[in-house]
């Protein structure tokens, strides 16, 4: 028997596990090493820490920091940072590139929907793309919102729905669905549900569309590197039989020809995504 339409809307709709998406997220990243990958978006760090205006003497918050890109450019400007992430395999090869470089950066295993901070704790708070892969949107932009002091900024680089990597998600779960009842990682690259996120509490925001070129010897090359390192394709090809890792091969590889702008002779894919600072 049906349920009349004015009772069904009071159904509330079942909330997915956060915890289990959580804890399969984290074995997603600690998985491949997405330091190999991770170091090719350093310029993207460093123009993000250039729109937040990141100024010598600051506190420098990196949520979701990965290996340290918006970290180190950061220190680098001669900011006081504290680099964090829930994956503690991502920050030994982000203070592996700190030694390496002679940078001060204190490094912390934190939680982005959890942070262990008192509020208006930091002057900045960065993500490089990281933040916007929590499963919880407004727990995450809550906990920005709290730890940056009034007047201080907010700075993020999220892919877009409809650029390269938003693009490469959308082939992968058409092969691996993602958790039902999570909402798409993509939307921190899109004005209005960083809006909806930050606008109650912002004094301004601002939203500049860039683009990142994923410059490799070929769609293969490609391929091969982000199997082997980058955690969400290297389970997600791990989910599947032979005739399924085929048939995504063969979607990506697609989609990588189909935006390749280098010609037959390498690979030269720009990838959109959207610099986002925010006043508090």
């Amino acid at each position: 028997m049906s349920l009349p339409a004015e009772m069904s809307t009071l159904i509330a709709k079942p909330q997915p596990d956060f915890i289990a998406v959580k804890k399969r997220q984290q074995a997603t990243w600690a998985s491949g090493d997405f330091a190999v990958i991770g170091t090719t978006l350093q310029i993207v760090g460093e123009t993000l820490a250039e729109a937040a205006d990141v100024r010598a003497g600051e506190n420098v918050l990196d949520v979701a920091a990965g290996n340290g890109n918006a970290s180190l450019a950061a220190a680098r400007r001669f900011a006081h940072v504290t680099s964090t992430d829930y994956v503690p395999e991502l920050l030994d090869r982000g203070a592996d590139r700190a030694r390496a470089e002679g940078l001060k950066i204190r490094f912390e295993v934190a939680d982005a929907e959890g942070l262990p901070y008192h509020d208006a704790s930091f002057d900045v708070a960065l993500s490089t793309f990281g933040v916007m892969f929590t499963p919880e949107h407004a727990r995450a932009a809550g906990e920005l919102l709290r730890v940056v002091r009034p007047g201080g900024r907010i700075g993020l680089a999220n892919w877009t729905p409809e650029g390269f990597i938003g693009q490469l998600f959308k082939v992968i779960g058409r092969h691996v669905p993602p958790p039902v009842g999570v909402e798409s990682p993509a939307l921190w690259g899109t004005e209005p549900h960083i809006v909806r996120l930050f606008g109650r509490q912002a004094v301004d925001i601002r939203c500049q569309r860039r683009l990142f070129n994923f410059r490799y010897e070929s769609p293969g090359h490609w391929l091969q590197v982000f199997r082997d390192y980058y955690g969400p394709t290297l389970k997600a090809f791990a989910a599947l039989d032979c005739a399924g890792q085929e048939a995504l091969e063969r979607d990506i590889s697609a989609l990588l020809e189909g935006m390749n702008i280098a010609g037959p002779n390498s690979l030269v894919v720009p990838a959109e995504y959207l610099e986002i600072v925010i006043v508090k």
